[in-house]
């Protein structure tokens, strides 16, 4: 199993320079190609990576881009493959077409492979740099494995990050479990179990609001342009967006890793939380509770450590049907957070859509049926013909 070690490191001048100096290259190769395939495709015609590979080659010959051999070549080569990789996915309809990279926006990085760096005796020394990077080893790389490829990074706050993808043999299945949850999310609470368990929504963004509205207020006074005093008051900004960040990720590692240990099938909701961020009163909410950051964490551990994670279909009607009798209620907005069925059980809405979950998701998992949308309630009768037939002496 392949991955990633993210760490903190301090370059020297001389290395934050060469490799701002990279970070540049890389984005004017990944520009240039990504233009002459577009300019291609104007005329009907496919670019592909080895002709892009080429026209680097060229490019560095000419005067105006003569300073792209200042740099290392591969990661200029690996621009071009992740170029190359984009398109692949477009062409696969998994994503929109590739976009430009923006100076002030796009993320800096530059990725190296094993012929571009050295790693010895726990020291990383990159291509066209003399000393080795002073990385804080937060936690130790497993014992005799080497880094594959090598990530160097620079996020808005000014924090520089090399991650290293390696082979880790310690990753393993964990031993079978008997125990299933149904996992429901929400704003109120980031999580329901379908056990009863409420997990709280830390609400990280909505804490540290007034410190990040005071560093925009300070940055919005500043003069436009690229004046040092409005570099700081960005950087500022950033920092709190990054310190919200690393808080709400490492709740999210330490939630779905409990998750994943404690129970050998996890049954979700497949939102479509793309289209839900639209709700202008709700998107600020939403983004904070991270649920797609979550759901990807949960799926790639869950295939790490041998257990399943099922989606289920986002118009199944979880909260509206009486997990005791099966009966679907009628409308049901949002403001509705406990509710009677006819049956008599009462539900709280949020435990009662996590073991709908879990009912649905242990269905698809017993016999591969998929979870379709419930328009009425069991026997072909609605909810309201199903309550006055009880009611009826």
């Amino acid at each position: 199993m392949k991955r990633a070690f993210k760490y903190r490191f301090y370059p020297t001048d001389a290395q934050a320079a060469e490799l701002s100096r990279t970070f540049g290259c890389v984005r004017k190769v990944y520009n240039l190609a990504l233009a002459a395939r577009t300019e291609a495709w104007t005329r009907q015609e496919r670019v592909n990576y080895n002709q892009t590979s080429a026209m680097l080659t060229a490019w560095k010959k000419t005067e105006e881009f003569a300073y792209l051999n200042d740099v290392s070549s591969v990661p200029l080569q690996q621009a071009l493959r992740h170029l190359q990789a984009a398109f692949t996915n477009f062409f696969a309809k998994r994503a929109e077409y590739p976009r430009y990279k923006s100076r002030k926006k796009s993320r800096k990085s530059a990725e190296y492979t094993t012929s571009a760096f050295r790693f010895r005796d726990g020291r990383l020394t990159l291509a066209k740099m003399a000393e080795p990077l002073d990385i804080v080893w937060s936690r130790p790389l497993p014992e005799g494995v080497s880094p594959s490829t090598v990530t160097v990074s620079q996020d808005a706050a000014g924090r520089w990050h090399v991650s290293m993808l390696c082979e880790d043999p310690t990753v393993e299945p964990l031993p079978p479990a008997d125990a299933a949850v149904g996992a429901d999310v929400g704003l109120d609470h980031l999580l329901t179990l379908s056990t009863g368990e409420k997990i709280a929504n830390p609400r990280h963004e909505r804490k540290d609001r007034a410190r990040l509205a005071k560093a925009q207020r300070v940055l919005a006074k500043k003069a436009k342009g690229e004046g040092a005093n409005r570099r700081k008051a960005r950087r500022k900004v950033a920092k709190v967006y990054a310190r919200i960040a690393d808080r709400r990720r490492d709740g999210l590692h330490k939630l779905t890793t409990r998750l994943v240990r404690e129970n050998q099938t996890i049954v979700i909701e497949d939102l479509t939380v793309r289209n839900m961020v639209k709700n202008r009163s709700l998107a600020r909410a939403i983004g904070d509770a991270a649920w797609s950051e979550f759901r990807s964490m949960l799926e790639y551990k869950a295939q790490w450590y041998g257990r399943e994670v099922i989606a289920v279909d986002r118009f199944f009607p979880s909260s509206k049907l009486c997990s005791v009798c099966g009966a679907l209620q009628g409308r049901m907005p949002l403001h509705v957070r406990t509710w009677t069925c006819g049956c008599g059980a009462t539900h709280d809405r949020d435990v009662n859509a996590a073991k709908n979950l879990l009912a649905a998701g242990r269905a698809v998992s017993a016999c591969g049926a998929g979870v379709r949308p419930q328009r009425s309630a069991p026997g072909g009768r609605s909810a309201t013909k199903q309550e006055v037939s009880r009611r009826e002496p």
